[in-house]
């Protein structure tokens, strides 16, 4: 299907590829249905444009947490883990949305940390977690010790 974009003009969309997300995201409550878009050549990116199909306007960066050096230990609850379809671990992603925020003259791209996307790449259906609290895990990799 084709799909017009504001961020890419019209697009072609594998209607196979959907990602639902039945809660929507928050704030986007009425968005639903996104595909991943990328510009030509974005195969090994390291930020992945979600695109609405509900809406054209709407689009949001994402980034494997990872590749920020950050890791989550999340637990499911039981509606969580039914609207996800109760995917194996192998087949659920979890993903950070990024943010710009003016800083002065300056702008600055963060990482929404307490509200990852859980998608399940197999069922194609995706939720945001929302944690009031979260227990930090961080990776930090390339570090030299003085001693």
């Amino acid at each position: 299907m084709k799909v017009e974009t504001y961020l890419f003009g019209a697009v072609e969309v594998n209607p196979e590829k959907v990602i639902n997300f039945p809660n929507g995201l928050v704030g986007f409550e009425q968005s639903k249905r996104f595909a991943l878009v990328n510009d030509e050549g974005g195969e090994d990116a390291a930020s992945f444009t979600l695109q609405s199909l509900d809406d054209p306007e709407l689009a949001f960066q994402i980034v494997d947490p990872t590749s920020l050096g950050f890791n989550y230990e999340l637990v499911l609850s039981d509606v969580e883990n039914a609207l996800l379809q109760s995917p194996s671990s192998d087949d659920v992603v979890v993903m950070q949305v990024l943010f710009k925020k003016e800083d002065g003259e300056k702008a600055v791209i963060g990482a929404n940390l307490r509200a990852p996307l859980i998608i399940n790449t197999k069922a194609r259906v995706g939720l945001q977690k929302v944690m009031e609290t979260f227990r930090q895990n961080m990776t930090l990799s390339n570090l030299s010790s003085s001693l």
